[in-house]
């Protein structure tokens, strides 16, 4: 059995490394709490966009648009596919960042003209450990979220998409479905596809747009596709937040119920130290009795 001053100093490491973990669940806490406010407060926005989408649409049916191009001449293994993979700065979030890379690999392991946009530290790591080619490398993007970061992305991403470099682009990111639980997600986002703008019983349908329906159409959706990326990132961000505060709170518990235990042994030791001591003076006692 250990003796008490070993067993207090084990209480006091577990205790140090729980204030650790306390403090790292209200720092997720607050940063989840304005990430989501974030997001919302852009919402109105992006969803006028997606109407204003879909008025044109509506309009003008048979309009040509690059970006809803789907480029069904090719073949499947010719065509060139980009992935978005979201991943966190850091790790102590649990399954959070294996999941996602876990995703991207499958993924990737379909097609050969791959090619590779990585948001956060981990994920960045992790591909260059396995010699994997990062194309292009959002770096600090993952723990600050923000609509430049979003447009900066965004610009790379349609550039490729116009000069034919992509064919198709995927996004790779964890969402979070409710507080308990969040969910492993692969998204397309180009070409976009006319059906995933949802048709309103009200409609404008002698709309004028100035100066044509196309060129409204061409400065609308790559604020569009800017919102979606944007809207990624809060997400990935709020799951990895999110992630990180189950984490931190189970380390609590655990802690607890460590200390729980190491409150046990050391109520025994030091009973068993008393024990001891008693039996030394008594025997001690008797020795002098005697003699």
């Amino acid at each position: 059995m250990a003796n008490m001053k070993e067993i207090h100093s084990r209480m006091k490491s577990i205790k140090d490394i729980m204030k650790i973990t306390n403090a790292m669940y209200l720092i997720s806490s607050s940063k989840l709490k304005k990430a989501r406010k974030s997001l919302l407060a852009t919402e109105p926005y992006f969803d006028k966009l997606q109407e204003t989408i879909n008025d044109i649409l509506l309009v003008a049916p048979h309009m040509h648009q690059i970006y809803f191009e789907r480029r069904e001449e090719l073949e499947k293994a010719d065509r060139k596919r980009g992935y978005l993979v979201i991943t966190a700065d850091k790790g102590l979030c649990g399954a959070y960042n294996h999941n996602v890379i876990k995703l991207a690999e499958e993924e990737m392991a379909k097609g050969d003209n791959n090619f590779l946009f990585v948001v956060g530290q981990v994920g960045r790591q992790y591909f260059m450990r396995k010699n994997v080619v990062i194309d292009v490398e959002f770096l600090y993007t993952a723990q600050n979220p923000t609509m430049y970061r979003a447009g900066e992305m965004t610009d790379i991403i349609l550039e490729m998409f116009e000069k034919r470099e992509l064919d198709d682009v995927y996004v790779i990111y964890n969402e979070m479905v409710s507080p308990l639980k969040a969910e492993t997600q692969i998204k397309k986002l180009l070409p976009l596809e006319r059906k995933k703008f949802e048709r309103r019983a009200a409609g404008i349908p002698h709309a004028a747009f100035y100066p044509s329906a196309a060129q409204v159409m061409d400065n609308l959706v790559p604020n569009y596709v800017r919102g979606l990326i944007y809207g990624v990132l809060i997400e990935a961000f709020s799951s990895e937040q999110n992630a990180r505060m189950t984490a931190m709170e189970t380390a609590t518990s655990s802690a607890k119920d460590m200390l729980r235990e190491l409150d046990l042994l050391y109520n025994r030791a030091r009973q068993a130290a008393i024990t001891q001591e008693i039996t030394e003076i008594a025997s001690g006692a008797k020795c002098a009795q005697k003699s």
